[in-house]
Formats: C-alpha cells, sequence, structure tokens
C-alpha cells in the first residue's frame, strides 16, 4: 500500500464509522453470508477446492467489513481488539499439536493416521487430521489479517 493510499485509509478511518443506515442494513445482512461461506470452504477444503487459507481470508473480511461499516467501537462485539493474536497463536499450536500428537504414537509428523484417537480408522483419522489443520490454518489467517488491518488503523 503505496503513502497516499494509506492515508486515504486512515483519514477515512478517523472520520468514523459509515453513517448510512443502508450500508449498516446492507453489512449485516451479508456478513452472515460471507461467514457461512468461509466455513463452507474450510469444510469442504479437503475435499474440494479452498481451505485453511480462503477460508479464514473469507472470516477475516466479513470482520473488516463490519470495522469499515460500523466503525472500531462498535464492532467489537463481534471480536474484540484484543482477541486476534492469541487466536492466531491458538490456531498455531492447533497445527503444530496435530503434527506432535502424531509423533508421539510413532508417526511422522502431520502423520495423521498415526493420531492416538481410539476407535477409529487410519482413513477417518487422516480425515480428522486434515481438518485439525485446517482449523489451525483458518484460525491463524484470520486473527492475522485482523490483526493486521487493526494495527494499520493504529487501534
Amino acid at each position: 500500500m503505496n503513502e497516499v493510499t494509506r492515508d486515504i485509509v486512515l483519514r477515512r478511518h478517523m472520520e468514523g464509522p459509515i453513517v448510512s443506515p443502508i450500508v449498516h442494513v446492507c453489512i449485516r445482512g451479508l456478513v452472515p453470508f460471507i461467514q457461512i461461506v468461509g466455513l463452507y470452504v474450510y469444510f469442504h477444503g479437503h475435499y474440494s477446492p479452498g481451505g485453511g487459507f480462503q477460508g479464514g481470508v473469507l472470516m477475516a473480511a466479513s470482520i473488516i467489513l463490519l470495522r469499515m461499516s460500523l466503525g472500531l467501537a462498535d464492532s467489537q462485539a463481534v471480536m474484540p481488539n484484543r482477541l486476534p493474536i492469541p487466536l492466531a497463536a491458538v490456531g498455531a499450536l492447533i497445527y503444530a499439536g496435530t503434527g506432535l500428537f502424531a509423533m508421539v504414537a510413532g508417526g511422522s509428523y502431520l502423520d495423521y493416521g498415526f493420531l492416538p484417537i481410539p476407535g477409529l480408522e487410519p482413513a477417518m483419522l487422516r480425515n480428522l487430521g486434515i481438518l485439525m489443520i485446517e482449523l489451525g490454518v483458518t484460525l491463524c489467517v484470520m486473527s492475522t489479517i485482523i490483526s493486521i488491518y487493526d494495527n494499520l488503523l493504529g487501534s
């Protein structure tokens, strides 16, 4: 982002939230659909194109859209400023923990067939392992993008 664009974005944010009730209604109606698509992309990421990164970007875009239209103060109910960094750490821990559990059980790092969950066949263990990895990536990407946006605004 060049200096002029950054100054425009910062100046627009310093002026306060958008005061148009039409924009507020549209954004509040649109955000849940963006989040549902983000969850869909996350859950179907190992069957079709998509996954953790794309789902995380969609989830972050919905929160940033709320921050841009409602303002930082009113969007705190959805995602407080203090939450993105710890959520990113939790996402990274889920990713790393899934791989470490497989190593402890005798497999290689991220060898989901060795996850120590009794009663599941290796195919189901791999399915669950991929979902856990995608969850970690989704949380980490979503939280990191929101954190970058908040830091650019100086909040």
